[in-house]
């Protein structure tokens, strides 16, 4: 069976967007492939960051009168290194919520926070 490209991007807000853009691409290796600017100074109407593994995240800054943003998140993300992304992203500052380990499924993974408080798992896991 052949898995079909990406077609689900996990969507998070945050309160400095393009602090977040430049954690999540120096701690996890995320690169940015779009940033929309807002109105405001400092302001990420949208952004995308491509994983290079396949898939992505996209994001922008929280803004209150919308919806569909969620404060907090949490994804998962596949990985053929997860022991390389835990060492980037801890040296980077991210805090350790789950160490890795091997799971009873066969994956390899950890979970950690970035600094708005969205976690982030990675393994190897890739799904069925």
């Amino acid at each position: 069976m052949t898995t079909p490209a990406p077609t689900v991007w996990p969507g998070l807000a945050y309160t400095d967007a393009p602090a977040a853009i430049r954690f999540l691409t120096t701690a996890f290796g995320f690169t940015e492939t779009l940033v929309v600017p807002g109105e405001a100074d400092g302001e990420v109407q949208h952004a995308e960051l491509a994983w290079p593994e396949g898939g992505g995240v996209m994001l922008g800054t929280r803004r209150d009168s919308e919806v569909c943003w969620s404060p907090h998140g949490s994804v998962y993300v596949v990985t053929a290194k997860p022991d390389e992304v835990l060492a980037r992203a801890t040296a980077a500052g991210a805090e350790l919520v789950r160490d890795i380990d091997d799971s009873d499924y066969g994956s390899r993974g950890f979970t950690v926070r970035d600094p708005e408080g969205h976690l982030w798992s990675f393994g190897t896991y890739a799904g069925t």
